[in-house]
């Protein structure tokens, strides 16, 4: 058995409550190592070509307010 199936029986057997901590907890670990890669995308500049891209699309009327 892998490490990722022992983890996901021990998922299975959490009554509501950790079920639910276990939620939260993930919920804030996955976004931060989402937030984290961003930021190395946008300071290394593979964000670069994207925001030029959006900012000639509004500039040429290709957009829309939220």
């Amino acid at each position: 058995m892998t490490k990722l199936e022992d983890i996901e029986k021990a998922i299975e057997k959490l009554p509501p409550e950790e079920l639910a901590r276990f939620r939260a907890w993930f919920d804030e670990f996955d976004g931060a190592r989402f937030d984290a890669k961003v930021e190395r995308d946008a300071k290394s500049g593979k964000l670069d070509q994207l925001a030029e891209q959006a900012l000639t699309d509004h500039r040429n009327g290709r957009s829309r307010g939220l």
